[in-house]
């Protein structure tokens, strides 16, 4: 089944709850949330307490990606929040296994993400281990920017791995992703879509969704 994840760094805070009934309506499957720490990237967003927020509007998943130094500190708190699935970097983690492990012991589903110029090869070991392989397609930090056209061949290696060794994780993409590129994306591989401006910045963010749902579903 393809997934849609809209992100909701790109909504309006002010009007958060019906944002989210808005992206809903339109055929949203998870609601995705871009924690950002400035630090790991040159940007900040928002941490647990937000969470904890779009937990009490939506009884959709939570996928939240951590693109903050020392996730570690900080796992326990998200998935008491309310999270679904937690996806930390390959960059920034030390001991994946062990964060991973303690992901799926604390209750949630373990993703872990690549920037654009992480190869796949990173990733080998702790491919038997998780639940989802978050790849970025723009380099993290910031919403709005252009899809990397060379993502797409990362994707269509890293199903052909999945394929290969009958593993069960999902393939994630994050950046850029617009009415334009997604169904490419979609016969790449990939299987949950994260799409920020293209949803909430749209004059209607019910049919901006529906649209993308109806394209990756074809």
């Amino acid at each position: 089944m393809k997934t849609l994840a809209p992100s909701i760094l790109s909504a309006d805070f002010g009007n958060l709850a019906q944002q989210i009934r808005m992206v809903e309506m339109g055929g949203a499957d998870w609601i995705h949330c871009d924690i950002m720490d400035g630090k790991f990237v040159p940007n900040l967003s928002f941490g647990p307490l937000v969470v904890e927020a779009v937990r009490k509007i939506t009884k959709l998943p939570i996928d939240s990606h951590l693109m903050i130094q020392r996730p570690d500190d900080l796992i326990e708190e998200f998935i008491n929040a309310g999270c679904n699935y937690i996806t930390v970097h390959q960059e920034e983690v030390v001991h994946l296994h062990r964060t991973v492990t303690r992901i799926k012991e604390l209750g949630a589903k373990a993703g872990v993400a690549i920037n654009p110029a992480t190869p796949l090869d990173s990733l080998v070991e702790i491919l038997p281990f998780v639940e989802m392989i978050l790849i970025m397609s723009v380099n993290p930090g910031f919403g709005g920017q252009s899809f990397i056209e060379t993502s797409l061949t990362k994707i269509r290696t890293l199903k052909e791995i999945k394929e290969t060794f009958d593993y069960d994780f999902l393939i994630e993409v994050d950046g850029g992703l617009n009415n334009k590129n997604i169904k490419e994306i979609s016969e790449a591989g990939c299987d949950v879509f994260v799409v920020g401006s293209s949803i909430f910045s749209s004059d209607n963010i019910t049919s901006s969704a529906l649209e993308l749902k109806n394209l990756i579903s074809q």
